[in-house]
């Protein structure tokens, strides 16, 4: 009976994993990335520890009746770390640092009243901090949870005023009530900055968005990430969608992208599903279809044309030679694309037509033929990305209509290619061109990118401007 519900347990687990939705695009931040948010993530904690507010204490202690108020931090010095918590989120580790403080004193002692500023250091301070990343009920990422632990070895106060030195054996008493609220304040202000202001920033990234007026995207998560002691994987669904029917997809059976890298600090791996789901949203929303005619149709492919179907047109009607011809070209199926180790490609079916335009009458159709093309993805700089262009390698067209005509295009193969690659392409080029960034590798069935990042503004303008709604391109 035991080896009966450890088989149903392995099975359910083996199906589960196997209907597991894989991903269309994985990112992958490494501790180099982690290098860079260390600074950001430093200075953001030192302004949430600033804005730290304490209350007024009153008390006696024999003689002496006091008042401490308007106490304010002045002065953080912070040696901390940031590393990648396994299997939780993000470790923030603050050791042996100092905090400096001001506040003001009011004391009486018999008949002697004084006031002054007190000048106090917070020594040893210890901070830790963990982050626990998860995936919200969205598709966003999310800080679920915070762990944090501070304490303040010990305090030193320092006062001014004509009865400072006859007050400092009283400073132990004062700093030890000083250090205890202080360190309950620790705490709470990083929480606040972390399930508050960085959640409500993680809040304004969407997860499904509109590319341009046909197609949007979905990169919502699929799970929680997984957090190694090097690494930061997150699995996107990289999906794209017909804006007119967002409820019709592409099933997604591509291979899971798998990323080995950890030189630079972030990659971006596609699969093939990433590409396919775009080809197919693209030809869902009808874009997939172009004419050439008039002043984009090259004159030495009009040329090409008009003597290729000079036989045709003077069988029709003779007085056609004067109109101008228009090659139309439309996608029969969804382009799929191919990424092996040697590279990427797309193959595409399409109908194309040869028709005369006559002014002010209906086209007159001179051919129709069927387009078997395979695009290899060439890959060139522009600025500071890659862009990946179209180049057409296998090229082959039949006739719709006989095998005879067939035969007869066979010598309108290469001269239709060569100009089809000099004027189609471009054009498919400057509307569906993909733009990415350091091309990494390129591996059965997925690519991978890897890109060093900066940042131009500090953690708190980018969360400050996200929740105003501005713009922000601050990496």
């Amino acid at each position: 009976m035991g080896l009966l519900k450890v088989s149903v347990i392995f099975l359910l687990s083996l199906i589960t994993m196997t209907l597991a939705e894989p991903p269309g695009c994985k990112i992958r931040i490494t501790d180099r990335g982690l290098e860079m948010l260390k600074a950001e993530t430093k200075k953001f904690v030192e302004e949430e520890l600033s804005n730290i507010t304490m209350p007024e204490m009153r008390g006696k202690e024999g003689r002496f009746q006091y008042t401490i108020k308007d106490v304010k931090i002045t002065e953080l010095n912070l040696t901390s770390d940031l590393r990648f918590q396994p299997d939780v989120g993000l470790l923030f580790e603050v050791q042996n640092s100092s905090i400096t403080l001001n506040f003001q004193r009011r004391i009486l002692y018999w008949l002697f009243y004084d006031e002054g500023a007190i000048n106090a250091s917070a020594e040893g301070v210890n901070i830790f901090t963990v982050l626990h990343l998860i995936k919200d009920k969205d598709g966003r990422l999310k800080i679920s949870n915070v762990t944090c632990d501070a304490f303040i070895t010990k305090m030193r106060a320092r006062f001014s005023g004509t009865l400072g030195r006859v007050y400092d054996f009283i400073g132990t008493f004062l700093t030890t009530g000083m250090r205890f609220v202080l360190n309950k304040q620790i705490c709470p202000a990083l929480n606040h900055a972390a399930l508050v202001l960085i959640n409500q920033l993680l809040e304004t990234i969407p997860v499904r968005t509109e590319v341009d007026s046909y197609v949007g995207i979905d990169y919502s998560l699929l799970s929680d990430p997984v957090v190694t002691e090097t690494s930061l994987d997150m699995d996107f669904r990289g999906m794209f969608y017909d804006l007119k029917n967002e409820n019709e997809t592409l099933v997604n059976y591509a291979v899971n992208p798998v990323v080995r890298e950890y030189d630079r600090m972030i990659y971006l791996s596609l699969s093939e599903y990433f590409f396919d789901s775009g080809l197919f949203s693209y030809f869902k929303g009808g874009l997939f279809q172009m004419q050439i005619a008039n002043e984009r149709m090259p004159k030495d492919l009009e040329m090409l044309l008009r003597t290729t179907y000079l036989g045709t047109i003077m069988m029709l009607n003779p007085a056609l030679m004067e109109h101008p011809l228009s090659l139309e070209l439309e996608v029969t199926s969804p382009p799929r694309s191919t990424i092996k180790t040697s590279g990427a490609s797309v193959a595409v079916n399409c109908n194309v037509k040869v028709l005369v335009l006559p002014p002010g009458k209906p086209a007159v159709q001179l051919s129709s033929m069927t387009m078997e093309g395979k695009f290899n993805a060439k890959v060139s700089m522009k600025g500071k990305r890659l862009a990946i262009h179209l180049d057409l390698r296998r090229f082959k067209i039949f006739s719709n209509q006989s095998a005879l005509e067939s035969l007869a295009l066979i010598p309108l193969q290469g001269p239709l290619k060569t100009m089809l690659q000099i004027s189609v392409v471009p054009l498919i080029n400057n509307i569906w061109g993909w733009y990415l960034m350091f091309l990494k590798e390129v591996s059965h069935g997925y690519i991978i990118v890897g890109a060093n990042l900066h940042f131009r503004t500090g953690l708190r303008e980018i969360i400050e401007r996200k929740l105003s709604g501005e713009t922000d391109n601050s990496i």
